[in-house]
């Protein structure tokens, strides 16, 4: 053979080789996922999206998935049986808005349980593997767990620097929310008040609020340190979102593509509680910076004695549902656990 020839053939072959790597790189998904998002898009959920992104860099762009943010595919409290029933793919699920759909799930958000966001995930991760009430939970509502959302810690926050003891807060009107938050408020004398997050800068500014109860990202983005230049805490530790897949999709991907999701919501999850940490610290260095002032609560342990043992009311109140004996277990296992 010539050397023109090979030269040609040679050619030829590369030329094969990038039409092949281009029409595999230009190839439709085999897969496309639609994630529902109930919380608008922003830095916080930035290990999501990484999330998102590995999994259609280890799957070679076999899985494609489209996240919509800000309930574009369904609001909060309609995206578990949107997931459930195969409407939506995947979906972030917060367990208070589904009381009855995930009570066991619901107990992470109970205050006064966990003591830190590494506490309360470790707990929840355990929680999965070892006690079946969890999973039986997910599996009766048709989706399948990836993992749980970590949240910052919250904080007492208004323009009256007294928020650092239990007599400053009594009489005081502090921004609450569902059925236990209020509990705890009200056990220190405070008044509970009921006020969307959106509403807190002008509800700070009016006087309708005394103090907000919120974690630091979002004093930060609602701009809370101008009308509330103290925050006092932190005062409690909740865990966030469940993010999951409708066993419908689960079970249509094959066993490769399962694990991929696996290993990549197992990386992620590992990466979240420092990750949460990293965001909160940097926010309340900004708001540190545009004259807001964090002051530590002197009466933690005081405050958490004169509150309900809300973690028994839970369990007293699974008992009217039938499942006193799971959430027996629960409650013995996480006191048992969190004491080690």
């Amino acid at each position: 053979m010539t050397i023109r020839k090979r030269t040609l053939l040679k050619g030829a072959l590369a030329a094969v080789v990038l039409s092949m790597t281009a029409g595999a790189a230009n190839a439709a998904p085999e897969f496309t996922l639609r994630w529902g998002h109930y919380l608008s898009n922003s830095p916080f959920l930035q290990l999501e999206k990484d999330f998102a992104k590995k999994v259609e860099a280890d799957t070679n762009g076999r899985v494609k998935i489209d996240m919509t943010f800000a309930g574009g595919l369904g609001k909060g409290g309609e995206l578990l049986a949107l997931v459930g029933r195969g409407a939506i793919d995947m979906a972030a699920i917060v367990p208070g808005y589904y009381a009855k759909q995930l009570p066991f799930y619901k107990a992470f958000q109970i205050p006064f349980v966990f003591s830190n966001p590494k506490q309360a995930i470790a707990i929840s991760i355990r929680s999965f593997k070892e006690l079946p009430s969890f999973k039986q939970e997910l599996d009766t509502q048709n989706v399948h767990f990836l993992f749980h959302q970590p949240l910052g810690v919250y904080y007492l926050t208004g323009k009256d620097p007294s928020c650092d003891t239990i007599a400053g807060l009594n009489g005081k009107k502090i921004r609450s929310f569902g059925g236990d938050v209020p509990k705890i408020h009200g056990a220190v004398g405070a008044v509970p008040v009921s006020v969307g997050v959106t509403q807190v800068y002008e509800a700070l500014q009016r006087g309708s609020l005394d103090y907000s109860f919120l974690n630091a990202g979002n004093i930060l983005s609602n701009r809370l340190y101008e009308p509330g230049k103290y925050s006092c805490g932190p005062v409690m530790v909740i865990a966030g979102h469940l993010l999951v897949v409708g066993n419908k999709t689960w079970n249509k991907l094959p066993k490769d593509i399962q694990d991929v999701f696996t290993a990549a919501a197992n990386e992620i999850q590992a990466k979240y509680v420092a990750f949460v940490d990293g965001h909160e610290n940097a926010a309340k260095e900004k708001i540190v910076a545009a004259g807001g002032v964090f002051k530590p609560f002197k009466e933690m342990d005081k405050w958490r004695a004169m509150a309900p043992d809300l973690l028994s009311g839970w369990v007293e109140g699974m008992k009217k549902r039938g499942k006193g004996a799971e959430a027996e277990q629960v409650a013995k296992s996480w006191r048992a656990w969190m004491a080690n």
